[in-house]
């Protein structure tokens, strides 16, 4: 599949783990945003059910084993490139996740992992729509405690 320059839409999903009230941000090893900070997450494999494809990619890039609770919101991402043709477009559904098990660590297209308690998540320079999402989960996430 051609992520950059694609033909149609690619569908994503990302998973926002909070766990003792901190939030899990990567730090993008892959264009789009490289080197900024988000949610860890991925493209949807033909086939697979959208909350296995956020444990798969959650562990793929933090070695974290987690559990889509509730999903959050759909993010639809365009970029365009100096022409203005569209360089990538992907449809994100994003998941709040409850931490499982395993030690949060850089995996696949993360260059690195920090949990960050929601007043600090702003200090981070972050991917479009990222500190939103993660501001509305949070206010989710309180009515399962």
């Amino acid at each position: 599949m051609q992520r950059g320059y694609p033909q149609r839409p690619i569908l994503g999903v990302a998973g926002i783990i909070i766990k003792d009230g901190k939030v899990l941000l990567i730090k993008r090893g892959k264009e789009p945003g490289y080197g900024k900070w988000s949610i860890p997450g991925g493209v949807v494999k033909l086939g697979e059910p959208l909350k296995e494809a956020v444990r798969r990619e959650v562990l793929e890039e933090t070695g974290l084993k987690v559990e889509p609770i509730e999903f959050v919101e759909v993010f639809e991402r365009v970029i365009r490139d100096k022409e203005s043709k569209i360089e990538y477009h992907y449809v994100l559904i994003d998941f709040i996740c409850r931490y499982i098990s395993g030690e949060a660590k850089s995996g696949t297209d993360a260059l690195d992992t920090r949990w960050v308690v929601p007043e600090k998540i702003s200090n981070y320079n972050m991917t479009t729509g990222t500190e939103e999402v993660i501001k509305k989960a949070f206010k989710k996430f309180s009515s399962f405690h």
